[in-house]
């Protein structure tokens, strides 16, 4: 009796469309199951060098938690280009900006392997900052990320 391996083809794969409620979430338990979702390790399937994930809409990430003092000490640094020129501005700040859903995106970005596969992958995820998105026409199942830990949402 031989054991086989079972490897995916990219046309065998057959992506969904997942909608996540990120509203008081924590930011890292979060992003966790978002990386999982778009690399495919929730499939039994799961082939590591092809992009088998599902397709991720996250809605309120302007509502995201961060827990302990991490969102005034935690800087994310940044350089101008010019001489002297790097700067940081604190997660708060972050979530208070123009652009909130960068934190969230950012952090997804940096749980998923590096290379070709990851910029693929990662344009499968898209964030919103409110409750709104135009992704009605996929039908996304909604996933509770809340409810499947108690230590993933705090009020």
């Amino acid at each position: 009796m031989l054991k086989t391996t079972v490897s995916l083809k990219p046309s065998e794969v057959t992506k969904d469309w997942v909608l996540i409620d990120a509203e008081d979430v924590v930011l890292g338990r979060l992003a966790v199951v978002i990386a999982n979702r778009l690399r495919g390790k929730h499939k039994p399937q799961f082939t590591p060098h092809v992009d088998c994930g599902d397709n991720v809409v996250v809605v309120n990430a302007a509502k995201v938690r961060v827990t302990g003092n991490k969102a005034e000490q935690s800087i994310f640094y940044y350089h101008t280009g010019y001489a002297g020129g790097i700067k940081g501005r604190s997660i708060r700040q972050r979530l208070e900006s123009k652009h909130p859903e960068r934190v969230l995106e950012k952090t997804v970005e940096r749980m998923i392997t590096r290379g070709p596969l990851q910029r693929k992958q990662m344009k499968h995820l898209y964030i919103y900052g409110d409750a709104t998105h135009p992704h009605d026409g996929q039908q996304p199942k909604p996933l509770d990320v809340a409810a499947l830990n108690p230590k993933n949402k705090r009020v």
